[in-house]
């Protein structure tokens, strides 16, 4: 196996090194490609170190040298892979010791095109950890049992009941397979790119599941990391999730095989985050609208209050 590692970066100044020695442990990784995505902190600088001192780390930058977003960066690194193989690995996680085991086997059949695992949680600090433990624990993020290949789609969709989830940590996928999706991944979202990639992935690959009752990487949790503004509410994941929504419900009316009952679920899905959506915009729009259409009544109000404070 020839293994190229994809690490968008930015700022991971404090974890960039730990992740790519977590890969160069295995021989089967061939190169770990890192797009350094204009961070604000010296994660450059130690992208640089690290390409220096080993031969199997590659650095580029988008060509304009600015920030475009994981999407974007993980793109570029897979249009500069060359290896048959893709696997994910976010510069703030690391992988563990048995991360390509049931690769090596499962491999061996020609009809597997892809293989996912289970990933645990790793909290950088007791402050994270207090913040976070709440909302992710000690738990897994794995799919529940093991599926065929064909139950994958539907059961990320939602139309399999309790199904579970992996993550792009513990994927490891072919560069064939990868390479039938145009584009990899959809830059005009900020959030959900790797679960948008999943949904078009498992619709047109063959995935099988590997080691789902045991770790093979470890998701970092710190107080900067972008998923879990949406996890602790920083983010309103309706918003979010309406985007993402829209977006495969705009690709799944691209797919003219794809049977009329996953297509109406989708579109069914789409609809209920609209909905949300609109009830959290409504929600805010009268207040918004209290406090800047009545605006000068409030101002006429403290006003008083200041001129009998002042008269008092």
């Amino acid at each position: 196996m020839k293994i190229s590692v994809i690490t968008p970066v930015y700022n991971a100044e404090k974890y960039i090194t730990q992740a790519v020695e977590s890969a160069l442990q295995f021989e089967e990784v061939f190169e770990v490609i890192l797009v350094e995505d204009q961070s604000p902190d010296n994660a450059l600088g130690v992208c640089k170190n690290l390409a220096e001192k080993y031969d199997r780390v590659k650095l580029y930058q988008h060509p304009d040298q600015g920030n475009h977003g994981a999407g974007a960066s993980r793109n570029l690194a897979i249009s500069k892979a060359s290896g048959d193989y893709i696997a994910f690995l976010d510069a703030d996680d690391f992988y563990l010791p048995n991360r390509f085991d049931a690769e090596k086997k499962l491999f061996e059949n020609p009809e597997v095109e892809g293989v996912y695992g289970a990933i645990g949680v790793h909290y950088y600090s007791e402050k994270a950890k207090e913040q976070y433990f709440p909302i992710f624990g000690n738990k897994l993020t794995t799919v529940y049992k093991k599926h065929q290949p064909e139950e994958v789609f539907p059961g990320q969709l939602g139309m399999r009941g309790s199904f579970g989830l992996f993550s792009i940590d513990g994927l490891t996928v072919r560069k064939s397979a990868i390479d039938k999706l145009q584009p990899v991944m959809q830059t005009q979202l900020r959030l959900h790119q790797d679960t948008e990639f999943l949904f078009r992935l498992s619709y047109i690959a063959q995935l099988y599941p590997g080691s789902i009752d045991q770790a093979v990487a470890m998701r970092g949790v710190h107080e900067s990391n972008r998923i879990t503004q949406v996890d602790s509410g920083k983010v309103n994941p309706a918003i979010s999730r309406v985007l993402l929504w829209n977006e495969v419900e705009r690709w799944s009316k691209t797919q003219t095989e794809m049977p009329k009952d996953i297509q109406l679920h989708i579109c069914r899905m789409a609809r209920s985050w609209r909905i949300a959506d609109a009830s959290f915009l409504k929600k805010w729009g009268m207040i918004i609208k209290y406090l800047f259409l009545d605006f000068p009544s409030i101002k006429s109000g403290l006003y008083n209050i200041n001129f009998r404070k002042t008269l008092g």
